[in-house]
């Protein structure tokens, strides 16, 4: 029924529009006559007005005919703008050229100006009558957004994006936004206006016009400007109390997709530190296109998310390999999916069991090997020191031996920059893991290599989803300590740089991601707070906990005696690995593994006396001591501790 109403409802607009013209077209030829001669004072003479009399039919069926055929008749004139400003002007000039052709054929006789009298005439009513349409239909849309409460927002960029945003929100009968002030660097715009809305400044004016105006939301609408541009400007916008909504990138231009469905919440990510990175996709696939890939650790952040891209790069087989079955699902269930032709092979066990690890390798013989497995929680990790040498450190070592064992040619380690100079057990045992690779590649065929970098957002248990689930709580937010500061990057970016590393390996680099300026923990749950629609000390609170064991204020990407060394990518660098004698290493590690299987108390002065950058801190060793004798007190280990199993365990 509303179909056909209106259909109805278009065919009574465009009968009368065509009504409207045929009036229009006589008015015009009588007033272009008449206006002629009364500029001379004198009536017009009679021959001519038997001209324009006797031209009329002819007239206004040519003129007709031709508002068909440019469409003047069937064009949605509540949107009208310059492109049928033009096509009316080129309608009313082919009018008046029909008619001077018209009266030239028929010996008809009108002085030459009354063919410009005419022209100007019906290209006014015309207009006039097309562009009432969308007169009243902005009328209407202001009477609507009068009725209901109108968010006043500023809109930063005065450029293409920001004239089509600004445009469709003054235009919308749907958005109850009010575009109350324009910001934009460029001086020369300053002043001047852009579709009735005035501009008032650059960046520095924003905190200024958030508070003259009571702004209550900004859009930033320069999807040219670059990363830290956008940072920059965004953190000036934070703070105001005004929230903030961003259009995303430069593509949404090209592919003339601007508009205010495209903007979405500005996301921490974009108060960061620096440009994302940008890898050569043409060496990574040469590297992974037809090769037999396999994924340690291939269900949790960095693991999965190494798994969708490699996917992407069409791998003659995708092993997935972690000892959780829920996120392994979780993975093969997506790319399954979104890959339906991909080959893919999803096992379920552990790297630290030496016979399932090397039966996967016999069985499945990788070329590249991507190694995520392993326990990466610092906290955790410093009440199961054990763990961590087991499942990091013996875990990396049996899956390296495993892949110079079949012949594997690329062996990819992931590490962090806790691995320098660690403070905590997570950190030394990565560290370990980074010395293990080393000596492998030093001996082997397989090209070793080991990626580094820090802190990844949303990542499993990273800290902005903490927060956020802090935040859902009702708070506080807690932080360890306000000058706490940390590298971060994208998952995204990680794999980026883990893909591209093994891209440049050549055997035991250590590469390292340019992460730019380090952000304080407290700036990220501000930033985070304001993001989310909270107010820092009205509805949400900072609570200071203290620094957690073995937990350090800063991370160091590279140690002193490492360096950098440039590549091809101005954001990853190569650190130059630590000598130490490889030999007395791997005679430590057998008394490591030993250790560990028998659940020392004392596996952190082990390690310490392999790693001598890692320190234990007093305090750290006075609590393990009493985990320790409460632990024996309560039955749940004895002073000799469990049998080893020798079948999952040996250097």
């Amino acid at each position: 029924m509303k179909k056909t109403w209106g259909l109805q409802n278009s065919r009574s607009r465009m009968i009368a529009l065509f009504i409207v013209d045929i009036l229009s077209v006589i008015l015009d030829s009588y007033l272009a006559i008449i206006l002629r001669f009364k500029l001379d004072n004198i009536w017009v003479p009679a021959e001519y007005m038997y001209s324009v009399e006797s031209y009329m039919v002819i007239n206004v069926i040519t003129t007709v005919v031709i508002f068909l055929v440019l469409n003047l008749y069937n064009r949605v004139w509540s949107y009208a703008s310059i492109n049928e400003m033009l096509a009316i002007l080129g309608a009313t000039m082919l009018s008046t050229v029909f008619q001077a052709f018209g009266f030239s054929l028929l010996y008809l006789q009108v002085p030459r100006s009354y063919y410009f009298f005419y022209f100007i005439l019906l290209s006014i009513t015309t207009i006039i009558t097309r562009f009432s349409y969308r007169i009243l239909h902005t009328m209407e849309n202001g009477l609507k957004k009068s009725t209901r409460h109108s968010r006043n927002t500023i809109v930063i960029g005065a450029g293409e994006a920001g004239n089509m945003i600004i445009k469709e929100l003054k235009s919308s009968k749907y958005l109850n936004q009010k575009v109350v002030c324009v910001i934009d660097d460029n001086p020369s715009k300053k002043g001047k206006y852009i579709h009735g809305i005035r501009i008032v400044g650059g960046r520095d004016k924003i905190q200024e016009a958030a508070k003259k105006y009571d702004a209550e939301e900004i859009i930033l609408a320069i999807p040219s400007a670059g990363t830290k541009n956008t940072r920059d400007i965004l953190r000036i916008c934070n703070l105001t109390d005004c929230k903030l909504k961003i259009l995303p990138g430069m593509y949404q231009l090209i592919n003339d997709d601007v508009g205010v469905s495209n903007l979405r919440e500005v996301s921490i990510e974009d108060l960061l530190g620096r440009d994302t990175i940008e890898i050569d996709m043409e060496s990574v696939g040469q590297y992974v296109r037809n090769k037999r890939v396999l994924v340690t650790g291939g269900g949790g952040s960095i693991g999965s998310e190494l798994c969708r891209q490699i996917a992407s790069h069409n791998p003659k087989l995708l092993i997935i390999f972690d000892i959780y079955e829920n996120n392994a699902y979780d993975i093969q269930q997506e790319l399954v999916r979104k890959y339906p032709n991909l080959k893919l092979e999803v096992l379920i066990g552990s790297v630290r069991n030496t016979s399932r690890i090397e039966s996967v390798m016999e069985h499945y013989r990788p070329d590249v090997v991507f190694h995520a497995a392993a326990h990466k929680h610092v906290p955790l990790m410093e009440d199961s020191p054990n763990e961590a040498i087991k499942n990091n450190v013996f875990g990396t070592y049996k899956t390296a031996r495993a892949a110079d064992k079949y012949g594997v040619k690329k062996f990819v380690l992931i590490s962090t920059d806790k691995a320098v100079n660690p403070t905590n057990i997570m950190g030394a045992s990565k560290r370990m893991c980074e010395m293990i690779v080393q000596t492998f590649s030093k001996y082997s065929r397989t090209e070793y290599v080991i990626v580094r970098f820090g802190n990844v957002l949303g990542s499993n248990g990273s800290v902005i989803p903490l927060f956020k689930k802090q935040m859902e709580a009702g708070g506080p937010v807690t932080v360890t300590h306000p000058d706490i500061i940390r590298y971060f990057m994208t998952i995204p970016e990680a794999v980026s740089l883990v893909l591209q590393a093994g891209a440049y390996a050549h055997g035991g680099e250590i590469f390292v991601l340019d992460m730019g300026e380090p952000v304080k923990i407290a700036d990220l749950a501000k930033n985070l707070i304001r993001l989310s629609g909270y107010t820092l000390g009205v509805n949400m609170e900072i609570k200071y906990t203290g620094l957690r064991p073995g937990e350090k204020l800063y991370e160091e990407l590279l140690t002193k005696e490492e360096g950098l060394q440039k590549t091809a990518n101005n954001l990853i660098f190569i650190g130059k690995p630590l000598e130490f004698d490889e030999v007395h290493f791997l005679s430590q590690l057998q008394e490591l593994e030993k250790a560990a299987m028998e659940e020392s108390p004392d596996i952190k002065e082990k390690v310490a006396d392999m790693i001598s950058t890692y320190h234990i801190r007093p305090e750290d060793k006075k609590r393990d001591s009493e985990a320790f004798q409460e632990l024996v007190s309560l039955g749940r280990i004895s002073h000799e501790g469990p049998i080893v199993d020798e079948k999952h365990s040996g250097i």
